[in-house]
């Protein structure tokens, strides 16, 4: 049984008194919750005085993004070694803003993929479709070859680790959102693709997220279905009560 885990990504949001805030207030109303794994994604300016306030909490520390070299000469990028010692336990990889905005190859995912596990960080790993992609009929070539290559040199032993969030790319911050069934559909081929490059019982233990305008009101649509085993949420992560709503679905 994959144990659902849902994932807030805040984006370019909140300074570092107000992710203190947000936090303080998600520790107090989830305190009771034990089925669900929860993960907050804060800026990197806040990750610090974030780590500090989860250390007394079962809520899980990730980053929006990381540099594929320990260390080196690179202005501007923050490196695994980095993340792992300010507590993170999660990275989010690729995510369509990275593609869009700055120009991320799945190449360059992989490599992020690959240094994200050498340095015991868990990779959320973000694929999907574009609206005229979907319109073409290319969603499953796509997003099928999105995860082999974001996988590709991946030892099978560390597979189980990873985590995927499909992502339709035409629903994120648009308010629209895929259906519950198109969603367990490519999330279906996603497990699909996963056991061809390995094999079933390796697939059948990842855990494959959906994203796009995930809000309290649809995220039981989404979690009802049976490939579904968790939310990458964006603008909902944003606020206490309906970041609390959501992973109480």
């Amino acid at each position: 049984m994959r144990r659902p885990i849902i994932a807030g990504n805040w984006k370019m949001f909140k300074t570092n008194s107000e992710a203190r805030l947000l936090v303080t207030g998600l520790k107090e109303k989830l305190a009771a919750v034990h089925d669900v794994e929860v993960v907050v994604c804060p800026p990197f300016t806040a990750l610090a005085s974030v780590a500090e306030l989860l250390k007394d909490s079962k809520i899980a520390l990730g980053a929006q993004n990381l540099f594929w070299e320990e260390e080196g000469a690179y202005t501007g990028e923050v490196s695994p070694v980095m993340l792992r010692d300010l507590g993170c336990q999660y990275v989010i990889i690729g995510h369509s803003e990275r593609r869009q905005y700055f120009g991320e190859t799945d190449q360059q995912v992989n490599k992020k993929v690959k240094a994200a596990l050498r340095h015991q960080l868990l990779p959320i790993i973000c694929v999907g479709e574009t609206l005229e992609q979907r319109e073409a009929g290319e969603t499953d070539s796509l997003v099928s070859s999105q995860v082999e290559k974001a996988l590709t040199g991946v030892g099978a032993e560390q597979i189980p680790k990873v985590v995927i969030a499909y992502e339709p790319i035409w629903a994120i911050g648009t308010g629209r959102s895929s259906t519950g069934e198109d969603a367990n559909k490519v999330i279906t081929l996603i497990r699909k693709t996963i056991a061809q490059q390995y094999q079933q019982e390796i697939a059948d233990q990842v855990r494959i997220q959906y994203g796009g305008s995930v809000k309290p009101d649809n995220i039981k649509e989404f979690m009802s279905q049976p490939e579904i085993d968790g939310a990458l949420v964006g603008g909902a992560s944003l606020k206490v009560d309906s970041f609390n709503s959501i992973i109480r679905y």
